[in-house]
């Protein structure tokens, strides 16, 4: 009898252990290889594609786009405008926390928008019409206007790069120009700072006390229910490593594989597929406007006749089910699709190149070309564009780095050749691009411009033109004439439109398709 107690406490001791080995076991911890290393962690501060992924991990928005791109509420619960058009109300959802426990209010919110619009195309574009932003309570705040502006909602519902992220006021005070360090959002999974080790990995919990919307996930919009306990992002700078680990089960999910190597990975019933954005993306050649050569519009335009999309494509495509030859610079099969100006151009014409060159007189300036070597979407582009641009007369330096490097290094204005850059190419989302407020490399708004600082007064008169009408036929023609102005002024160079392919194993499942990577509503069995 005197045992009994000892012994009692003997099996609770046992079943406590075994109640902690199951929830260990039971945790479900998927395994993703993405397309690029996560070395900044701000995505106001970079409109990179993996900080917007990593974004979407651990911040929410005030409004999204659902699945036909029409602009649903998200950490708003209710929202007004005046009969004038000039004062917008909002109030946010009940419950709403930061990670760390503190409530999210409306002075948060002012915050997350102010940094934003610092520094995004369609963000700078919206407050150049917004006389000021005022709290009214903590959970309601006013954006009221200097005249009616017709896309504050499709502003606050960007979904991509840069994405309007809602960040607790302190890390939102951070200047928009220097990287925030401080990682707590509210959204469906926390950050690991401390386990976060670039050129290995990030990791993710999942946030328990995440309250997701009711509706079903749609787009961007609806319920992000986390389904995962742990997401683990493995950078594998190798894409053939990263698909042999996706055939083996030791990775979930890889973004993008390379498309030499699609069939393989169809040859494999474990391994299923998903186009992320339908939509598909648009690769760009942007320039440097600070420095010479390309503070000459004239070397610019050459570039633009010399470059042959399908060259590009074809370099680091290589399968026509997968890309088009696509002029517009607002996506093909998008209501402003048009190759309007640029008929002439991204044929391979060298004369008329070389022609251009001999015009501007230009004096054997060396380009820096940045190439991107561990980016299996990029890193083929910019030898095809050295070589274009050498058929023509420009001396050419293409600079091999990692992807992140040139990320870093596209953002600062030191001279080519002490640390700075010519060109790089890079890639948007089809729904960056859509039209000329939205289209970053559009925005010639000079050092408010991002990373390249292109000045044009007439652009700018005709997207704010393009901001104000409501009519859809003058919305179109707005649209073709920024184009137009473009194909003399050149901001940059449309390398040809493409789509992109998720693989993953079977065992996963609820892969949605918003337009971007999102990771919430996804099970492992």
């Amino acid at each position: 009898m005197k045992l009994a107690p000892a012994l009692s406490r003997l099996f609770a001791g046992l079943f406590a252990l075994c109640a902690l080995t199951a929830a260990a076991r039971a945790e479900t911890v998927l395994k993703v290889a993405l397309h690029s290393d996560l070395k900044i962690i701000d995505p106001v501060w970079t409109s990179a594609l993996i900080t917007t992924h990593h974004g979407y991990m651990i911040y929410d928005t005030l409004f999204a786009n659902d699945d036909e791109l029409k602009p649903k509420p998200q950490m708003v619960d209710t929202w007004s405008v005046s009969d004038d058009k000039l004062t917008w109300t909002f109030k946010l959802r009940d419950g709403l926390e930061w990670h760390d426990g503190q409530p999210v209010k409306s002075d948060d919110c002012i915050a997350s928008i102010r940094r934003w619009s610092a520094r995004d195309a369609i963000g700078q574009k919206l407050m150049s019409f917004v006389d000021k932003l005022e709290v009214v309570d903590d959970k309601t705040f006013t954006m009221k206007m200097k005249e009616p502006y017709g896309l504050v909602i499709e502003s606050l519902a960007k979904s991509t790069s840069n994405v309007p992220f809602m960040m607790p006021k302190r890390v939102a005070e951070t200047d928009p120009n220097t990287q925030l360090a401080d990682p707590i959002g509210s959204g469906p999974f926390k950050f690991v700072l401390s386990e976060w080790k670039p050129g290995t990995r990030a990791v993710y919990l999942k946030n328990e006390r995440y309250k997701p919307r009711s509706e079903p996930p749609s787009g961007f919009a609806g319920g992000k229910i986390p389904k995962v306990d742990k997401i683990e992002w493995i950078w594998i700078a190798d894409t053939q490593t990263q698909v042999n680990a996706l055939l083996n089960g030791e990775i979930d999910f890889v973004e993008a594989p390379p498309y030499d190597l699609m069939p393989l990975l169809e040859a494999d019933p474990n391994i299923a597929f998903k186009n992320m954005a339908p939509m598909g993306r648009q690769y760009a050649l942007r320039f440097n406007f600070l420095y010479k050569p390309f503070d000459n519009a004239k070397l610019r335009q050459a570039v633009a006749y010399a470059i042959r999309q399908e060259d590009a494509l074809e370099a680091t495509i290589g399968d026509k089910k997968y890309y088009i030859t696509c002029k517009s610079y607002y996506p093909c099969g998008s209501p402003f699709a048009t190759d309007a100006g640029w008929t002439d151009k991204l044929n391979g014409d060298i004369a008329k190149g070389r022609k251009l060159v001999e015009e501007a007189g230009y004096d054997g300036t060396p380009i820096v070309l940045m190439q991107s070597t561990d980016n299996s979407s990029l890193s083929n582009l910019a030898p095809v564009a050295k070589a274009a641009m050498e058929k023509i007369g420009l001396k050419v330096d293409l600079q091999a780095t990692d992807w992140q490097t040139v990320v870093a290094r596209r953002s600062k204005k030191d001279p080519p050749a002490q640390g700075g850059w010519n060109i790089f190419i890079t890639s948007w989302g089809a729904i960056d691009v859509i039209d000329p407020v939205s289209t970053a490399f559009l925005n010639t708004a000079c050092e408010k411009a991002t990373f390249g600082w292109p000045c044009d007064a007439e652009i700018e008169r005709l997207r704010d033109a393009f901001a104000r009408e409501s009519d859809p036929a003058k919305k179109k023609e707005l649209a073709t004439a920024v184009q137009v102005r473009n194909a003399e002024f050149v901001t940059h160079v449309n390398l040809g439109q493409y789509v992109q392919t998720s693989a993953f194993r079977k065992n996963v499942t609820g892969v949605l398709s918003p337009g971007n990577v999102a990771l919430w509503n996804i099970e492992k069995k």
